[in-house]
């Protein structure tokens, strides 16, 4: 009971900020059970399964919800199997995925297909997006309205694929997922929960380009990834 109490609460936060995200201002009081009704048959949660992917990028259109929309060339949506078991969440487009309108191609895009490759899998099989879908000036971090109002969009989107284990890459997409205040090098090594969603926290690809030394820890929570999936 407390549990499903619990996912009942953090549903309407979501919901809550996603109708924030979307400029709702406040709410008409008045009882209408016309309007009762119609929210009973459409459901409030955006998080919740029963969207796909062209629904969802529907829904974000050409957003204009942050400031970020000023500096965008393309809106990075995300890519790969929209059922995969695996998904991998990054901080935020880069010059490269600005320009192609994809997620990690530049550098550090390149080890990420690295280290999909070396666990035997293929990038077509996985799916790969960021905390923010339009990269932020200088490729700064997000701010937190920024996330603010793209997570809900990722939140639909990890809802649609439903995965297995979902991989976040550094601080940024570790903390805006799971709400944790802490550095990765403590989050990472061990699994955590999103909505019933083991996910492992690890270093991001960029970072390694310049700590290299990072690289066998990395590969050892990938391991464990591997091992949840039965894949070793």
């Amino acid at each position: 009971m407390g549990e499903e109490f619990s996912r009942l609460i953090a549903g309407f936060r979501n919901t809550l900020r996603f109708m924030a995200a979307c400029g709702c201002k406040g709410f008409d009081t008045a009882i209408d059970k016309r309007r009762l009704d119609q929210l009973g048959k459409e459901g409030s949660d955006p998080t919740l399964p029963g969207k796909t992917m062209e629904e969802i990028r529907t829904d974000l259109g050409d957003c204009r919800r942050c400031g970020l929309c000023r500096y965008r060339t393309n809106i990075v949506f995300g890519a790969g199997d929209p059922r995969a078991r695996l998904v991998f969440v990054g901080e935020g487009p880069g010059e490269d995925e600005d320009l192609s309108g994809e997620p990690f191609v530049g550098r550090a895009g390149r080890l990420l297909d690295r280290i999909i490759d070396a666990m035997k899998l293929v990038r077509e099989s996985v799916y790969i997006c960021n905390i923010v879908k339009c990269r932020p000036p200088a490729n700064r971090t997000p701010l937190p309205e920024e996330i603010e109002c793209c997570v809900p969009f990722l939140e639909r989107q990890i809802a649609a694929v439903s995965p297995d284990v979902i991989c976040t890459l550094g601080a940024t997409a570790t903390r805006s997922l799971l709400k944790i205040d802490a550095p990765i090098s403590r989050l990472r090594g061990r699994f955590h929960d999103y909505r019933g969603i083991r996910v492992m926290p690890t270093y991001h690809p960029a970072y390694l380009l310049r700590y290299p030394e990072r690289k066998r820890e990395t590969w050892e929570d990938i391991k464990m990834i591997l091992k949840v999936m039965a894949l070793i």
